[in-house]
């Protein structure tokens, strides 16, 4: 296994070069880089060139650090057909970064809009036509996630999604803080995504459907917004050992990335943390796991 942070709490005081340092000064060996403005931001092109992509293998080597995933999100599935065509443009440019950094899995999210799921669909399979020659071709993995608002929320709905591209090249990617939004049950969906679930990220959310809906509120009244968190463990509902005991009945040996955003003040002490609560659940549910290092 891979013990990863996403070291987003820390992007608006360190650029991209910095931080296989910071990781490394907290104890993580490996880093997932989520969209960040001055490498791949969200819903643009990378901003980030050959010249950096070499500074930032160095760095990397510098800290024995390793970059265990990239993250990019793109409007893939919009119905704007010239967004679309610029999403495609940027996932070819970061497949490229990817490649010369000696990154092998590129994680992502479904997009589109949820009142079209058709739409969306039909862009989204558009774009994996166009990008997925590309990734087996240079030996890559891509592992997707439904997020609340995607057209695909539902985690058995995604699972059965990405089977129907029928390539050993997509994998499954469960996301903790985004349960109460994919169904509610962690086992059932860990369960039919199998040894295809290959990536987790870990944080706590409430369960906005508890208490009559009331777990909090968004107002005005009916608001389609998806409201969650990505809390420290043991601060929201998230059912963590009901969660790694799946994990750990399906085999799965991946990376498990501290996934923690939004208390930026206190994230040195919270990913600390983190680690700790992290190998804790994995040494209970797991018979025996061996943590992968970039040192080898």
């Amino acid at each position: 296994m891979r013990l990863t942070l996403d070291p987003a709490m820390y992007y608006g005081t360190h650029s991209v070069l910095e931080l296989p340092d910071k990781a490394a000064s907290l104890g993580f060996e490996w880093i997932e880089i989520s969209p960040k403005d001055d490498f791949v931001p969200f819903f643009g092109q990378p901003r980030i060139d050959s010249a950096g992509v070499a500074a930032l293998r160095k760095r990397l080597g510098d800290a024995g650090v390793g970059i265990s995933s990239i993250l990019p999100l793109q409007r893939w599935a919009g119905p704007d057909e010239d967004h679309r065509r610029a999403a495609v443009r940027a996932w070819r440019r970061t497949i490229q970064i990817a490649v010369d950094l000696g990154v092998t899995v590129l994680n992502s999210e479904f997009n589109g809009r949820p009142e079209d799921p058709e739409t969306a669909e039909a862009a989204w399979v558009r774009s994996i036509d166009e990008l997925l020659p590309l990734i087996e071709a240079e030996g890559l993995t891509l592992v997707l996630e439904p997020h609340p608002d995607d057209f695909i929320e539902d985690g058995v709905a995604a699972v059965h999604a990405l089977r129907g591209l029928d390539s050993s090249s997509v994998k499954f990617q469960y996301c903790l803080p985004h349960t109460f939004h994919m169904g509610g049950d962690a086992s059932r969906i860990i369960a039919a995504a199998g040894p295809d679930v290959v990536s987790v990220h870990v944080a706590d959310a409430f369960d906005h459907t508890i208490n009559n809906g009331l777990r909090y509120i968004v107002n005005p009244p009916g608001s389609t917004a998806r409201v969650h968190q990505h809390m420290e463990i043991g601060r929201g509902d998230v059912d963590f050992d009901t969660a790694f005991a799946a994990l750990a009945a399906v085999g799965f040996d991946g990376s498990i990335s501290a996934s923690v955003f939004g208390w930026d003040e206190v994230a040195d002490e919270v990913n600390v943390r983190m680690i700790e609560k992290i190998r804790g659940l994995v040494d209970t549910h797991f018979d025996a796991a061996t943590w992968e290092s970039p040192r080898g």
